[in-house]
């Protein structure tokens, strides 16, 4: 019943309250609450822009609906008090040794391309993670040909040109308020698969068309980075 217990808590802090009610003080840092996503970008073998994008996607819901977070733990009141708050993410950059050393700490790991970390203050980040710089996330755009048919698919607005730590934070913002908006049914069969998903970028018109099909989770950026406030960045649908 874990994930049962994980879902309802996600569902309820998605669906029941503004994020524009967020009590941060932007002049005590210890009222901001972000999750950290690292995403493992090594100098050979790089992986594709696309390939780190779906890791970060899969990489977050799978962190907010693991058994833990449904239980009585310490991760489980990192999510609690995270849910209280903005839904802040915080992409940063990792190779080799960077990379092995945060898997250690409290999260989840997808593809060995990124990891969603339990969230906290922002004055808390543990050491291993603060230290990883945020920017420095560009990566070439590929084509990664259609999104698999039948499975939930993240869209992303290509004509913002976000860099590759933003719209890591911006697809992990739509997996999980997809999941949120789902039944937990649904969400138990998606979870039980792994959490499959697609991310693909569309021209500004084609990304305005998704945003307006049945079922669709728009998220909107609060703007305190490459964008600007109340951006529709990515949209996220049950099925492709």
């Amino acid at each position: 019943m874990s994930l049962a217990v994980a879902h309802a808590r996600l569902a309820a802090a998605c669906n029941d309250r503004s994020w524009r009610d967020d009590p941060e003080d932007p002049d005590r840092p210890e009222t901001i609450q972000a999750m950290q996503i690292v995403l493992n970008l090594p100098k050979q073998d790089t992986p594709t822009r696309t390939e780190v994008l779906e890791a970060a996607a899969r990489a977050v819901v799978a962190a907010c609906l693991d058994p833990r977070a449904g239980d009585d733990t310490a991760y489980a009141e990192a999510f609690a008090a995270w849910y209280g708050h903005r839904i802040r993410k915080v992409a940063r950059r990792a190779r080799n040794k960077a990379w092995r050393d945060v898997q250690n700490l409290p999260g989840v790991t997808v593809d060995d391309r990124a990891r969603a970390f339990a969230p906290s203050a922002v004055v808390d980040v543990d050491t291993l993670i603060s230290k990883l710089q945020i920017g420095h996330t560009e990566l070439e755009h590929d084509v990664p040909g259609p999104a698999t048919p039948g499975e939930p698919v993240i869209y992303i607005d290509e004509g913002l040109a976000m860099t590759a730590g933003k719209a890591a934070a911006q697809v992990g913002h739509g997996s999980m308020l997809l999941a949120a908006a789902q039944p937990y049914a649904w969400v138990a069969d998606w979870a039980e698969r792994g959490f499959p998903l697609s991310v693909r970028e569309l021209p500004t018109a084609e990304f305005q068309a998704a945003c307006a099909r049945p079922g669709a989770v728009v998220v909107r950026d609060a703007g305190y980075t490459e964008v600007a406030p109340d951006s529709a960045t990515v949209v996220a649908l049950p099925a492709a």
